[in-house]
């Protein structure tokens, strides 16, 4: 094969490549133009626990946002992301810090928004890759731009783990409280969120020193935030 046809083959493929990505973008962003008015049927987490024939049975009811308790949505912005309101998607702000403390040889922690965990539940895996975090990040600022505040709160609160197969806060409040999700308490609002982090290890039914800790720092924060307005924001 001559210079001229590998070039000519190279600018092919690399055409070829170009169209494949901007049809997965595009393919994507229609998606999440869609569940701005279509309930997501399932998620790639909950997917993931179906296909793992993982135990206990999934357990997962969708809830609208306008039948859930007022203290779920202070409490899951109070312990996951007091910025929601302010932000489009991704605290860079946090990000920045994260990063510093990182530099300055703390441990690096998570810096995700409810938007990025929203992106990550519906779309992605779990795990701690740069390039994972990347799409995340890049996903959070696409339905940012595509949904209203108050829909990415909602999908987020239906698509959360809550537990082993327990995802939504419906499901989550049937299963530890045995009522709707709209008649949740601050303090079970509270005890919901406080697992949010790593709900395959922290308990709602058991929980450690650690998740009573929480449980009461987010209590304390919903005041705050009830006091300041935050729902009236969104």
């Amino acid at each position: 094969m001559s210079n001229k046809a590998k070039i000519s083959f190279a600018r092919k493929l690399l055409r070829l490549i170009l169209g494949c990505a901007a049809g997965a973008v595009a393919l994507v962003l229609l998606v999440i133009l869609l569940f701005r008015f279509v309930n997501p049927p399932t998620s790639a987490f909950m997917l993931s626990y179906q296909m793992s024939d993982a135990s206990p049975a999934l357990q997962h009811e969708w809830v609208p946002l306008a039948e859930v308790s007022e203290w779920m949505a202070l409490a899951v912005m109070a312990s996951e992301d007091q910025r929601f309101p302010e932000h489009h998607g991704v605290d860079f702000q946090a990000v920045h810090k994260a990063v510093s403390e990182y530099q300055a040889g703390e441990g690096l922690r998570g810096a995700s928004t409810i938007t990025q965990q929203t992106a990550k539940n519906l779309f992605l895996w779990n795990g701690r890759s740069f390039v994972r975090k990347a799409i995340e990040a890049g996903l959070a600022l696409a339905i940012d731009a595509l949904w209203p505040k108050r829909r990415i709160l909602e999908v987020y609160l239906n698509v959360a783990e809550f537990g082993s197969g327990i995802y939504g806060v419906q499901a989550a409040s049937r299963a530890y409280y045995r009522i709707p999700a709209g008649v949740l308490s601050l303090s079970q609002a509270a005890h919901l969120a406080a697992v949010l982090p790593n709900p395959k290890v922290l308990s709602v039914r058991s929980p450690s020193p650690y998740v009573q800790e929480r449980v009461a720092w987010i209590e304390v924060q919903m005041g705050q935030l009830s006091r300041w307005g935050y729902l009236d924001a969104l």
